[in-house]
């Protein structure tokens, strides 16, 4: 299965409660964190509702 790598590039200043509930549970912490996940529809929804915060890449494993 492929892995999505996704990466914070935008602070979180002025977003909404529930962006930065969702960038913490992708494990985003501070801008340039990177964290790994498995490419499914529930990551792929957090990412859409993030993805104005973050840049998304395929990794192969």
């Amino acid at each position: 299965m492929a892995k999505l790598k996704v990466t914070q590039v935008r602070s979180t200043i002025g977003c909404r409660d529930d962006q930065i509930a969702t960038l913490r549970a992708l494990g985003l912490r501070k801008i340039r964190s990177q964290r790994v996940h498995e490419d499914n529809p529930t990551i792929r929804g957090m990412i859409e509702k993030v993805k104005h915060l973050v840049e998304v890449e395929e990794v192969e494993e």
